[in-house]
């Protein structure tokens, strides 16, 4: 029986099973060169995380009526300061902030107020100030905002986000695909591709990123992430998964200590989408935040040294009802929680204002009213840290966004 000979697209296909990042590794442009040794790790809470949850403001006299059977404990809340609390499934952020290495943006949110995921999302990680407003994203444009020192991204998952799409190409891993596949494969795709001036280096910074993706993998305590540890039952599984988050976290921090490494990183996370039994110490989102606690606690273990220099951004499209709904879970909200991390943040209190949650107060009546545009602590960010040009923030980063004041002095 004669087989068809392979075609660039089923080749192409095929290296997608085996996890290569076929995409140029992106080489960007700061101006600042004492920016060389920063990073920046981008992690979206895709779904709508709760912020109310996150940062429970316990001190806030309507809090606990507004949540009812899913309100977080004052006593079990982990304590920030006179109103906020964090998740008690945070313990390790909660740890870093008695450090002054995390703080809470609590009434935060983008420009979009459709509260729709596929809006809200494009609105996000493109950092336009209307839906569908450009088809790149704000990262990618940071990337190509001034001239300089040459920077690599990063993106880590089953598909590119949005957030580093665009014509400075990021390279990609998605956890969990090498080794799958033919062995051969690889070879196969650079003969095949050997004189094509747009594919052949495409494919070998695709086998650069699983190179690395091996060496930091290998290189961790550990090694791959482990089984389960047969204990068995409900708990025994939420073990596992945290064991595999901190792994994750450990192994993008391996990518971004090697030499020649990403200092801009962007991760997605999914499944915040609580509209049913959203629990409230314990619970579904409990078991979210236990995830997202590990992942975190991986790339500050992971990066050492390099936590110093590095500042973490946990964002999600929008927040969630400030009431519980008739299936103990939220709906579709508006302001939310970010999470903003890293040794080289700088102490302090909660980032933004606190609206309250007054009954006149809520947006619409019914949401988190947001004090601060998420644009604004990005602005900051990559200014202040990573030494993007504050006047292509203003323009070509973030069009249309006059409005959108720069958080300063987080770093």
């Amino acid at each position: 029986m004669t087989r068809p000979a392979p075609t660039r697209r089923s080749l192409l296909a095929a290296a997608g099973g085996l996890g290569l990042g076929v995409a140029f590794m992106g080489r960007a442009a700061f101006a600042d060169d004492t920016a060389g040794r920063r990073k920046l790790i981008t992690v979206l809470a895709r779904g709508g995380m709760d912020g109310l949850s996150v940062s429970p403001p316990v001190g806030d006299p309507d809090y606990a009526a507004l949540r009812g059977r899913i309100a977080i404990p004052a006593n079990v809340a982990l304590k920030l300061d006179g109103t906020f609390g964090l998740h008690p499934a945070l313990a390790g952020v909660h740890a870093l902030s008695l450090k002054g290495q995390a703080r809470i943006a609590p009434a935060i949110a983008s420009p979009d107020r459709a509260r729709s995921h596929f809006e809200a999302q494009d609105v996000l990680e493109s950092g336009a100030s209307v839906v569908y407003g450009t088809a790149s994203g704000f990262l990618n444009r940071a990337l190509t905002a001034a001239g300089g020192r040459k920077v690599e991204a990063l993106s880590v998952g089953a598909t590119a986000p949005l957030i580093l799409r665009g014509p400075t190409q990021a390279a990609s891993w998605s956890p969990g695909a090498a080794g799958e596949g033919s062995p051969r494969l690889p070879g196969i795709l650079m003969d095949l591709y050997a004189g094509d001036p747009l594919l052949a280096p495409a494919l070998a910074s695709g086998l650069q990123t699983e190179a690395m993706a091996a060496t930091a993998q290998g290189g961790m305590a550990g090694g791959t992430a482990p089984g389960m540890d047969g204990s068995g039952g409900v708990a025994g599984f939420v073990r596992q998964g945290q064991r595999v988050a901190r792994t994750l976290g450990k192994t993008v921090a391996g990518f971004m200590t090697q030499p020649g490494g990403p200092q801009i990183v962007a991760i997605s996370v999914d499944g915040w989408d609580t509209h049913a039994n959203q629990g409230a110490a314990e619970g579904q989102l409990a078991t979210r935040l236990l995830y997202l606690d590990a992942l975190l606690a991986g790339l500050n273990e992971g990066l050492g040294e390099a936590w110093s220099d590095t500042v973490v951004v946990v964002a999600t499209e929008f927040g969630r009802t400030a009431r519980v709904n008739g299936t103990s879970g939220t709906d579709h909200g508006t302001g939310s929680t970010a999470l903003v991390l890293g040794g080289a943040l700088k102490p302090g209190g909660i980032i933004g204002d606190w609206p309250t949650l007054r009954s006149d107060a809520l947006f619409e009546g019914r949401d988190t009213r947001p004090t601060l545009d998420m644009r604004g602590l990005f602005k900051g960010v990559l200014a202040d840290h990573m030494g993007v040009d504050r006047a292509a923030l203003e323009t070509a980063v973030f069009p249309d966004s006059a409005g959108a004041r720069a958080v300063t002095g987080l770093v």
